[in-house]
């Protein structure tokens, strides 16, 4: 496992392989920043989104459908420009939305959470590419994380960070719509807390396990496979890409870590990478 790019986040999320443009993108939700690595040349470009954001996906258009402060947003980085979408959670000005990602019918999903942790107030929506929002599920979420779907996109995952719990749904690829919710994974015996995750062609989970040291592999029936540890406390997120799908990049954070801590760990807040035996899936984009 290796730096490729020591960009120094604060709290690094929600990496997505762009195969088209062969670039890995990712966001800093804290400092607040965008990087895009291209692995052809090492080269690293960096921009400031127009508010934190939560998580984004790629856009069939082109730039990014973005989760942030104030709610759905779509942004031109490049261009400079962005126009807000919709603010879903306006009724409830002490949420914000977190996690999200993209399905395999291009409607993109994402989770929000209560900003002080007071109760398990986020709800689940779903962006349409007509860019209509559908609620999904209304509160029991604390802490939305490792939204991703199996490879034939019929089950749906979620995970929630401070339960230590990841769910699986039935999702109906036709209506987008999740159903018969059921633990799929309690991690709590596992280092850490269930942060991003990303699916592999084999159906296996790939969990990042945030104040763990390490990324947890899960079978399709929920038995934890494989720990993988990170040269970081704090791996926050993971999705394959390259030419082949199996490099696995891993986001990490600085995030409150004291002084000893960063000094221990010099690869925190940088983009790491792993050549692994097994392909990812396509990342899909929305629209």
């Amino acid at each position: 496992m290796r730096a490729v790019a020591d960009t120094a986040d604060v709290l690094g999320e929600v990496p997505l392989w762009d195969a088209a443009a062969g670039t890995l993108t990712w966001i800093d939700i804290m400092k607040p920043g965008c990087h895009r690595f291209e692995p052809a040349t090492g080269a690293v470009t960096s921009w400031t989104p127009p508010e934190k954001l939560g998580s984004w996906a790629l856009r069939a258009s082109g730039g990014m459908l973005t989760a942030g402060r104030g709610g759905l947003g779509l942004w031109e980085p490049e261009a400079g420009t962005f126009e807000r979408l919709a603010s879903p959670e306006a009724d409830r000005p002490g949420n914000m939305l977190n996690d999200g990602r993209t399905d395999p019918r291009g409607r993109f999903v994402v989770g929000s959470m209560d900003k002080m942790l007071t109760g398990p107030n986020g709800r689940l929506w779903r962006v349409d590419p007509d860019r209509s929002v559908t609620l999904l599920q209304d509160a029991d979420i604390w802490l939305p994380n490792s939204i991703a779907w199996s490879p034939d996109g019929r089950t749906f995952y979620l995970g929630d960070s401070r339960t230590k719990l990841i769910f699986a749904y039935d999702w109906d690829l036709d209506t987008g719509i999740p159903s018969n919710r059921r633990v799929f994974a309690d991690t709590s015996a596992i280092p850490g807390e269930p942060d991003g995750s990303s699916v592999d062609a084999e159906g296996f989970l790939w969990n990042a396990r945030f104040d763990g040291g390490c990324l947890a592999r899960f079978a399709p029936d929920g038995r934890l496979d494989r720990i993988v540890p990170t040269p970081v406390s704090r791996p926050s997120h993971c999705t394959f890409g390259g030419p082949d799908l199996k490099t696995l990049f891993i986001t990490t954070a600085r995030f409150r870590l004291p002084p000893d801590r960063l000094a221990a760990e010099p690869m925190a807040g940088a983009l790491l990478a792993a050549e692994v035996s097994v392909a990812g899936l396509p990342e899909p984009v929305w629209g």
